[in-house]
């Protein structure tokens, strides 16, 4: 069985996955040209996030980056301790997330361009900005699965086309996230 390199774009599944949350409760927006509600109750859980994903595979590295939150938030020192190499980059001046997709693809291109042997690679995101990344996985013989959640990515677009396989995140919810407290 190949092993698995995973790279996952914190943000990304953290955001999508209190949209799909919001959703499953029904709070559901009411102006269509509002933006998604997000349930601020829901949380990843990093350690069945990463069962998952891995599929019983050896995981040759599971590497995670974000955005710095508030200082007294633990949400990396937990994703470390269920196995991910953490990444944490800071908000712009008008607290935008900068560097993380970059951050991704080059910690990806690195671990795919120094193994021995091809493996799958799995990326948790529906981001176009991977597609670099996907192109040096095929070069170099590798497998790419796109786990994600529907409603972040279309199916006939550029990131979905390149990769091997999809795997909606829609499918995992229940195992890969739990919430904190009663909402709404």
């Amino acid at each position: 069985m190949p092993k698995c390199l995973i790279i996952v774009d914190n943000s990304n599944i953290f955001i999508e996955g209190q949209k799909f949350s919001a959703k499953n409760k029904n709070v559901l927006k009411t102006n269509p040209c509002d933006k998604d509600i997000c349930d601020p109750s829901w949380r990843i859980s990093f350690g069945q996030l990463l069962k998952d994903v891995s599929e019983g595979q050896e995981i040759i590295e599971a590497v995670l980056v974000g955005s710095r939150p508030p200082k007294n938030d633990s949400v990396w020192e937990c994703a470390e301790n269920e196995g991910f190499k953490v990444t944490v980059h800071d908000r712009n001046t008008r607290n935008e997330e900068k560097s993380v997709d970059t951050e991704l693809v080059a910690q990806g291109t690195e671990i795919i361009c120094s193994s021995a042997e091809p493996g799958i690679l799995k990326i948790l995101s529906g981001d176009r900005d991977f597609i670099p990344l996907v192109s040096v996985a095929h070069r170099k013989n590798w497998e790419v699965e796109m786990w994600a959640f529907k409603n972040a990515y279309k199916p006939t677009g550029e990131m979905a086309q390149s990769v091997d396989r999809i795997k909606p995140l829609d499918d995992y919810f229940n195992n890969i996230g739990h919430c904190e407290f009663k909402w709404p």
